[in-house]
């Protein structure tokens, strides 16, 4: 018997409903697996962009580290070893040299100079420059004086490496690629300016699994979760530049410091040689002299004693106003 018209019809069109729905799911996973692959392109791009301004920061930090150890092993220890031999200082009523009143280098901050130095040298004769650029990285992000704290002169490259080691921040600085999982602390955390980052890279095995690439709604989903991560990665970016051109600020600020500081030296040893080590009977020139030596090693001292990053990888509000007050003098 012949089968009715109707039914035919009927047929047909579920047959046509059923491959319609087939190419849909197909041209479904299609766009899901295209949605995926650009969100994993972009985070792959923000995690390499991330990865180049880390190390960009942490050759800025440990190049400050290594000018401060140029700086107290050079020009300020020079100073140390001229000007203590000089007797009677008095800067409270030296004639024409007023501005003698507003310096700040007491012989407790001298003497915390003298330690700072043999701190310094006791990094450069157990072979920090070439040896532990994490250490050195500690040094430049923080003040002289909280890295000597840290250590005695007999431990100095092991504690600051500690520091380094346990400093999320200057551990994210010196690791490896976010690639190669190089996230620098203990569950892949990474503390930059109170951003947690490491987690999120976590997505990217989610955004790449082929589960997610059979879901148009769940790719949609990897595509918002994306542009979340890629905000925060670039957040962080943001960061590491920061960092690096505060970093610079204090290289250069040190760099400058010194360069004036040794014709300042060389005519402090000119003074001694010439009028002896009685400041009381020196010229008024040679006085004004003596002052300009202090000064400046003054505003070295304060410039080894700013410390840059706090303990969550922040700039601290202290170097900022350091860098302006400077620039502007």
């Amino acid at each position: 018997m012949p089968v009715p018209v109707i039914f035919i019809g009927i047929a047909a069109i579920t047959g046509a409903a059923g491959v319609g729905t087939t190419v849909k799911a197909g041209v479904d996973q299609s766009h899901a697996a295209s949605i995926n692959k650009d969100a994993n392109q972009r985070i792959e791009e923000s995690a390499k962009r991330l990865d180049f301004h880390r190390k960009q920061c942490g050759d800025a930090l440990r190049s400050l580290g290594e000018e401060k150890i140029f700086v107290l092993n050079n020009g300020i220890n020079d100073f140390i070893t001229h000007f203590q031999k000089i007797k009677n200082v008095d800067f409270s009523e030296s004639e024409g040299v007023t501005e003698l009143k507003r310096l700040k280098l007491d012989q407790k901050e001298f003497a915390e100079l003298a330690e700072m130095t043999k701190f310094s040298l006791s990094l450069v004769q157990g072979g920090i420059i070439g040896v532990s650029g994490g250490a050195l990285a500690a040094f430049g992000a923080y003040s002289a004086a909280t890295a000597f704290a840290t250590a005695s002169t007999g431990t100095a490259i092991a504690s600051l490496s500690g520091v380094a080691a346990s400093n999320a921040t200057l551990a994210f600085f010196g690791g490896g690629s976010l690639a190669a999982g190089g996230l620098g602390m203990a569950g892949g955390t990474v503390v930059l300016g109170s951003l947690v980052a490491g987690p999120a890279l976590l997505v990217m095995g989610i955004i790449t699994s082929a589960k997610a690439g059979k879901n148009l709604q769940e790719a949609y989903a990897n595509d918002a979760k994306a542009n979340e991560i890629c905000e925060e990665l670039q957040t962080a970016s943001d960061q590491c530049i920061a960092i690096r051109r505060r970093s610079y600020m204090f290289y250069s600020l040190l760099a400058k410091l010194d360069a004036y500081l040794y014709p300042l030296n060389e005519d402090m040893k000119r003074i001694i040689s010439e009028e002896g080590t009685d400041y009381s009977k020196y010229s008024v020139q040679s006085k004004q002299s003596i002052a300009a030596v202090v000064s400046t090693i003054a505003s070295i001292k304060v410039v080894l004693d700013t410390t840059i990053l706090t303990e969550t990888g922040n700039l601290t509000t202290e170097s900022g106003e350091l860098v302006e007050k400077m620039l502007t003098v």
